[in-house]
């Protein structure tokens, strides 16, 4: 079988139809196998990657609402732009895992009285331009950190801290920490800000949720399991924190009571490349007289021996 005609790269990995044919592609080379028709004038070129078969379904979910925003910008118009949970999406944001049967469809939305848009997949919205900034520096007019968490509310409790947690995470110097100065998404000020600009879907639960954010949690199960502490009545602990003894560097751990010596650690997906490493650095805080207290998932669908581990740690 003849390979198919090479596409002008101008034309980029997602375009419109109307582009292509400007270019001078024809009707039945956009009817070539190695296109795909996400929506009504676009095509975009098939990959050759495949998802990895342990792939975290939060990473996996995250990575198809971004690969549909990518298809369908082509067919973005002056004044609209990504908004919801495509934007929490290309902001790297964690989201909970949409029903099985729901579709995760793209949201756009348009700003001021212009046309919205209508094409099947699309979750339409209007923006408030007293409500919405719009930025573009990911390459794409998305709504800003502050504006999409606003624009969450009706997320879960819990969820909506760990998306404020992501946006406003600070990243700070530390024993082989990464990106240390990099700037913040947005910042704890900004998000009361967007709340405080007008009228809000769930302005409750936001005004709530915004005084349970932090700036240290590295990861969405971390904020859940604060959270579920602190709601539970327990001390809150502090997050991510760099522990030493006389003989040096013990290690880090997610969540820390320093007056009495109890460590908290989330043993995720993330944990299963450097297991070995994690199983040497816990041991070394146990020698150090530290208790160690490791929640898997299934801990954690356990709120109740969860809470009583951690009480009994803390001698409460």
């Amino acid at each position: 079988m003849p390979r198919p005609r090479r596409l002008p790269d101008a034309l980029g990995s997602s375009f419109a139809v109307r582009d292509a044919q400007a270019l001078g592609v024809s009707a039945g080379r956009l009817r070539g196998s190695d296109l795909l028709r996400p929506y009504s004038g676009l095509r975009t070129r098939r990959s050759g990657s495949t998802p990895e078969r342990d792939e975290d379904p939060f990473a996996a979910q995250r990575r198809i609402r971004v690969e549909h925003a990518l298809a369908y910008a082509p067919r973005l118009r002056p004044g609209q732009y990504f908004s919801h949970e495509t934007a929490a999406a290309l902001w790297g944001g964690p989201l909970p895992i949409a029903r099985e049967d729901a579709t995760v469809g793209v949201h756009v939305s348009t700003l001021g009285d212009g046309p919205l848009v209508r094409a099947a997949g699309v979750v339409r919205h209007r923006g408030d331009p007293r409500l919405v900034r719009v930025r573009t520096d990911l390459g794409l007019p998305v709504a800003s950190p502050a504006s999409t968490w606003t624009q969450m509310g009706h997320l879960p409790f819990f969820a909506l801290v760990a998306l404020g947690d992501h946006f406003c995470r600070a990243w700070r110097p530390g024993v082989g920490r990464p990106h240390v100065g990099k700037p913040q998404l947005a910042t704890v000020a900004e998000l009361r800000a967007s709340i405080g600009a007008g009228r809000r879907l769930g302005a409750p639960m936001l005004r709530e949720a915004i005084e349970w954010i932090r700036e240290d949690s590295w990861s969405p199960r971390e904020s859940e399991l604060r959270c579920l502490i602190v709601a539970a009545g327990l001390p809150e602990p502090q997050l991510n924190v760099d522990l030493f003894d006389g003989a040096g560097f013990l290690g880090c751990v997610d969540l820390v009571y320093p007056a009495r010596k109890v460590a908290i650690e989330y043993m995720g997906r993330v944990h299963a490349n450097s297991w070995g490493a994690d199983v040497e650095r816990l041991a070394r805080l146990r020698a150090a007289g530290w208790t160690v207290i490791e929640v898997t998932a299934e801990l954690l669908a356990d709120p109740a021996e969860l809470l009583g581990r951690i009480r009994r740690a803390l001698g409460l």
